[in-house]
Parts: C-alpha cells; sequence; structure tokens
C-alpha cells in the first residue's frame, strides 16, 4: 500500500472496498464501476487500484463458483432454481470481445492518467444517466450485440467499467437465475488477460495492498451474498436511481479536480 497515504485515505480505501464486496456479491457486476470513481478522489491513479480490484474479482469470483458448483439440488427448498452458467453465452461473448479487451488494456497503459481519469468519470457520468433516467443500455439484435460487447471489452480493458454495455447484452441471452454465475466466468477470464498483460508490461499488481484490502473486501462479499436472491426477486429501479445520482455527482468532482 502506497505509504504516503493519510491515515483518512485509508480509512476511506477500506470502506470502497467493503462496498466493492457487496456490489460484486449482490450484483454480479459493478465492483469496478459503482467504486473505482471514489478510489480515483482518494488517489487518482487507476494503475493503481486496477490491479487490486482485478485480484479481488478473481478470487471471489472464484470462490462463488466453486460454491454454487457444489450444490447439487437444481432447485432449493422454495422450488426456485439454483444458480447456473450459460456457457452458450460466455463462448458467444468472449469471441468477440478478446481483441478489443487486448486493445483496451494497451491503452491503459500507454494514455497519459490525467486523459485516462477523464475518460472514466465521463464513462461513469453517461453510466449514471441512464440509471437516473430509467432507462438502462439494451440491446434488441446480433448487430448492436456485438457493438456492445465490442465497446463494453474495450472499457474494460482500459477501466474495467464495461460491464454495463455487456449486461445489455446478456439481459437478451440470459435467464436470471444464470446471471451472476455466467458474468462472474465471463469476468474471470477478461480479468486474467488483463492481469497477465499487466505482469508483462510490467505494471505493480500491488499483491500486498491486495491482500490487505482482502478482508474489507470480503465483508461487504458476506453481506452481498446475503442480499442477492432479495435482489433478484424484487425491482431495483429506485435504488440505481439513488446511486446514478451519487455516481454522477462523484464523477462531476473527480472532473473538476482534473480541470482545476
Amino acid at each position: 500500500m502506497n505509504l504516503d497515504f493519510q491515515w483518512y485515505q485509508y480509512a476511506l480505501i477500506v470502506v470502497v472496498f467493503i462496498w466493492s464486496g457487496f456490489v460484486r456479491a449482490g450484483f454480479g457486476f459493478g465492483g469496478a464501476l459503482f467504486t473505482i470513481p471514489f478510489l480515483l478522489l482518494i488517489h487518482n491513479d487507476p494503475l493503481f487500484f486496477l490491479p487490486i480490484i482485478s485480484i479481488h474479482l478473481l478470487f471471489f469470483a472464484g470462490l462463488t463458483l466453486f460454491l454454487s458448483h457444489r450444490k447439487i439440488p437444481s432447485e432449493d427448498h422454495s422450488g426456485a432454481p439454483q444458480e447456473a452458467i450459460n456457457w452458450r453465452f460466455v463462448r458467444y461473448a468472449l469471441l468477440i470481445m478478446l481483441i478489443p479487451k487486448l486493445a483496451g488494456v494497451v491503452g491503459l497503459l500507454i494514455l497519459p492518467s490525467d486523459l485516462m481519469n477523464s475518460i472514466i468519470f465521463l464513462l461513469i457520468a453517461a453510466y449514471s444517466i441512464t440509471y437516473i433516467i430509467g432507462k438502462p443500455l439494451q440491446s434488441n439484435s446480433r448487430l448492436l450485440d456485438t457493438v456492445f460487447l465490442i465497446l463494453g471489452a474495450y472499457i474494460s480493458g482500459t477501466s474495467l467499467i464495461g460491464g454495463p454495455l455487456v449486461i445489455a447484452v446478456a439481459m437478451r441471452h440470459i435467464k436470471a437465475h444464470e446471471f451472476r454465475n455466467t458474468l462472474f466466468v465471463l469476468w474471470f477470464v477478461l480479468v486474467s488477460i488483463k492481469l497477465f498483460a499487466f505482469n508483462l508490461a510490467g505494471v505493480d499488481l500491488q499483491l500486498i495492498a491486495s491482500l490487505w484490502l482482502l478482508p474489507a473486501a470480503g465483508i461487504g462479499h458476506m453481506i452481498g451474498q446475503k442480499f442477492h436472491q432479495r435482489l433478484l426477486q424484487r425491482s431495483n429501479a429506485r435504488f440505481y436511481q439513488v446511486l446514478g445520482w451519487v455516481l454522477l455527482s462523484t464523477s462531476l468532482v473527480g472532473l473538476l479536480q482534473i480541470l482545476v
């Protein structure tokens, strides 16, 4: 962990990683999207935080998939189907996403940090508006599927916040009980590629910081696991609307910091 941080920065980072674990476990996406703007306000270097978020995603996605796989019954006591993996969608998405994903990683490594931060904040501001107005991105054709997956892969390569574009496609192809685990498999493969590219490029993977922050993310993960089934069974429009305003405000503050 960066030794130049003040105590309150350490405290804020811990809180944000608890939130990161909750969002990732509860929704199956958003561990980076809903946390990176807050982290960049604390320390404006995406290459410091993205390896940590990536390592945590690999750990918790792998853990969730392993525990889900051990559940032998196809239905729980309520008669609801257990979570499964839609391998057909995973193969379909990866074939389209692999090359733009690598291109995005290259972009992250060569672009100046202020420009990269501006792009991240602008993208999050755009996503937040779709949540505020209750009109999340949707795909209704193969052409849009391809466009969204290519853009989502490139953005994911640069900043790990391509989730909403991928989800716009996933909603058309996979059922609710397949949603989280299928996305976890997809994120696991894509993030593994990103970390491998980071390692080849000599980027510090922040392994010690990842280890220290793992318990914080673990607390959020356990809370998110408890809320996951409830979140699947009810409308979350109001939650996303409030979150959209928070993300928009945070992004605007971040952009002002860069401009000033």
